[in-house]
């Protein structure tokens, strides 16, 4: 059977933060643009706490007004707590980068529907709880086979398809992209909680990452919503899980208690949601690009849940990948690896060196460490607001060698 074939500009693959924005950009920049999604919205995701960053690229798709007027929780930065002793504060208004001094904390599901809906509201179509089953990327213009919710089957044909489709990672799947990740297999325990916080030290307006009081590598993340409820999670290596309950519920609970400020911070909370778990999380790709075809987000990588850059990191290759399809269309030259694949990695590995840094404890040593001068607070301020691709940050330019040094200089001093 034949089946129908339809006509299209660009595909994106996905409605989260980075299909809803490259689509919003694209059709701003006035392309015919056509999403397909996978779930219906509103759905759970996780990654609740945005960046500075984000803002940029959700004020360029014509969204800010109305993230800004949703009623979430303001984010000025981070806090970073270990024991019941070593508290310290990252003020996103006191970074080097000139940039968005505040962000947001967010439930995904709200957030991902309001970012989708102003899409559709600028005129993108988005076609929901239908799936991307196959794909002819040998054609001048690629193909997909797409499966609607009722078994239906068709086909859509496009200049360019766009693959936001975060952890379902659709065409690197399709075109045997995937390639294993550097970074160590990690395993999350996470719920939302009722949180009925009066701890005077708690700030509502950070995010909480606490160091596990043994274990330095392993964290926890605590995410405060404008409701008064909190996200709250565990992350470790697999080993770290093997003498703690196996009921997710028990686990989370049995971390929590061993962590003193936690403890403290929670002892009135109400634990009345699911309990989730991830394992395996971080991903990589053979390629970012290809013939008609770009990867954007987790679709193409994902780190680390630990400084929340898996978002900023989507909306940037939205933003990147977008205009230079614009530029494309219009008969411009292109250069998708120099343009595209280089420029996104810059960031990219400028937050894996500080996500590996975490973990081994050199990073830690660095936030925990009471006489940083000022302005070197100031450009590690930058990075965790997610503006890592700022070369003119020396801990940006030279990641690498910048944090070896100053975890030198921060453990000789301790």
């Amino acid at each position: 059977m034949e089946l129908t074939l339809e006509q299209r500009k660009v595909v994106v693959i996905g409605a989260g933060p980075s299909g809803s924005i490259a689509a919003a950009i694209l059709k701003r920049k006035g392309y015919d643009v056509l999403v397909i999604e996978k779930q219906q919205f509103p759905r759970f995701c996780i990654g609740e706490s945005l960046l500075s960053h984000c803002l940029d690229f959700i004020e360029e798709a014509g969204m800010l007004e109305a993230v800004q007027q949703a009623g979430y929780q303001v984010k000025h930065g981070a806090a970073f707590g270990w024991g019941d002793d070593r508290y310290v504060e990252i003020d996103f208004r006191d970074q080097f980068t000139q940039g968005k001094t505040s962000t947001f904390q967010v439930k995904r599901g709200e957030f991902d529907k309001l970012l989708a809906d102003e899409a559709e509201k600028q005129g993108v179509e988005i076609r929901y709880q239908e799936e991307i089953m196959d794909g002819d990327f040998n054609q001048q213009r690629p193909v997909l086979t797409v499966k609607k919710h009722n078994g239906e089957l068709y086909q859509v044909q496009s200049d360019f398809v766009l693959d936001a489709s975060g952890y379902g990672r659709v065409l690197p799947r399709l075109l045997d992209l995937e390639t294993p990740s550097s970074l160590a297999v990690r395993k999350a325990v996470f719920t939302h909680v009722v949180d009925r916080i009066d701890d005077p030290q708690f700030n509502r307006e950070k995010i909480l990452i606490t160091t596990h009081p043994t274990y330095r590598d392993v964290w926890f993340w605590s995410i405060p919503f404008s409701d008064g409820v909190t996200s709250l999670g565990v992350v470790g290596e697999l080993d770290r899980f093997k003498n703690y309950p196996e009921a997710l519920e028990a686990c989370l609970k049995q971390f929590v208690n061993e962590a003193p400020n936690l403890r403290r911070i929670f002892k009135n909370a109400q634990w009345s949601n699911p309990f989730r778990t991830l394992v395996g999380y971080s991903a990589n790709v053979k390629k970012l690009y290809g013939k008609n075809f770009a990867l954007l987000g987790n679709a193409a990588e994902f780190l680390d849940p630990v400084f929340s850059s898996g978002v900023t990191i989507g909306m940037r290759s939205s933003s990147m990948a977008a205009n230079l399809l614009d530029q494309q269309f219009k008969g411009q030259a292109v250069n998708w690896e120099q343009d595209f694949s280089e420029q996104l990695k810059l960031g990219v590995e400028t937050f894996r060196t500080y996500v590996e840094g975490w973990y081994d404890g050199r990073f830690q040593d660095v936030i925990y460490y009471k006489n940083t001068q000022f302005e070197i607070r100031r450009m590690i301020c930058s990075i965790l607001a997610g503006y890592a691709w700022d070369t003119k940050n020396p801990y940006v330019a030279e990641h690498k060698r910048r944090l070896n040094v100053l975890a030198e200089i921060c453990r000789a001093d301790s």
